[in-house]
């Protein structure tokens, strides 16, 4: 099992430190020397202020946050999670990536998703109904982008002629994309892609989300095999590794709500159905109370 740490950001009252110099690099170098697979960040560039007061969370750039934290890592994967493709230009997006990607010596991933608050596509001048549309064609430039030096591309929303797609990322195909949401589509997207993200959450976080609900290990078990089935029909020469990282209730583990005896056998339990990479997100009470946290995580679970 491989282990993504989601940047706290994202946890209600977090310590303001934890965004400052000093304290990302210790976050990010204590992840990146414990052995944590990667760091992540969200996307949220113009959320409502009734969205979070409704139970949404802050986040920064992801962009400029992973390239930040590219600095001051020697190993550790640059995860957007979750990217919202449709808010901008898929050569923009694409560009952002190859950056990071080379600057990082070929770490940057990316989860990918269709997005769901409409306000915050009204802020950026998106269309919500496109969403579907603008999701599909982007991926189709990133990766013609990754693949071709010279891009030419027509399609509803996006046109280019002999786009110079240099310098090109550190390996063929470009960074990995991995589809996220609980839909049929996105599994069927996920088919087509480097592996599946999907989340496995309350009623109402799905609802808040707009996705399904996956309410049990074996509707993972069932739809991670479905996913995987398809890959493998799709993509029967691929070589690169697949991802199939989940976000659980566990993600956000404490010892003084969830025993490590729980944990432990979560953990086996979505291992057994076919994830191979499980977020973890610390409370980001202060800088050293989230350093401790990575410490003790991975001394209680990295055998797992």
């Amino acid at each position: 099992m491989r282990f993504t740490v989601e940047h706290p950001v994202s946890a209600p009252g977090y310590d303001p430190k934890i965004l400052r110099p000093d304290g990302m690099s210790a976050i990010v170098r204590a992840a990146d020397d414990l052995g944590y697979d990667a760091i992540a960040f969200t996307d949220h560039p113009a959320p409502s202020q009734k969205w979070l007061a409704a139970g949404g969370h802050e986040s920064l750039d992801v962009f400029a946050a992973l390239a930040y934290c590219a600095g001051q890592t020697s190993r550790l994967k640059l995860m957007a999670y979750l990217l919202v493709v449709p808010y901008r230009n898929p050569f923009l997006s694409a560009k952002a990536l190859t950056t990071i990607d080379i600057l990082s010596g070929g770490r940057a991933v990316a989860v990918v998703g269709t997005g769901y608050l409409r306000s915050e596509f009204r802020a950026l001048g998106v269309e919500f109904e496109q969403r579907n549309s603008l999701f599909e064609e982007s991926l189709e430039v990133m990766r013609g982008l990754w693949r071709e030096t010279s891009f030419s591309y027509e399609g509803e929303h996006f046109e280019a002629v002999e786009v110079a797609a240099v310098p090109a990322p550190c390996h063929p195909g470009g960074p990995p994309l991995i589809i996220g949401g609980n839909s049929r589509t996105a599994r069927v997207r996920a088919m087509s892609a480097d592996g599946w993200s999907p989340l496995m959450a309350s009623a109402e976080m799905a609802r808040t989300t707009r996705t399904p609900q996956i309410t049990t290990i074996e509707e993972l078990r069932s739809q991670i095999s479905e996913v995987r089935e398809g890959i493998l029909e799709r993509q029967p020469n691929r070589s690169r590794p697949l991802f199939f990282q989940v976000h659980t209730p566990h993600t956000y583990y404490d010892p003084r709500t969830i025993s490590v005896e729980e944990h432990r056998e979560h953990l086996g339990s979505i291992q057994e159905a076919g994830v191979n990479s499980f977020v973890f997100r610390p409370a980001g009470t202060s800088v050293e109370a989230t350093v401790d946290a990575l410490h003790a995580y991975a001394e209680s679970f990295f055998s797992t």
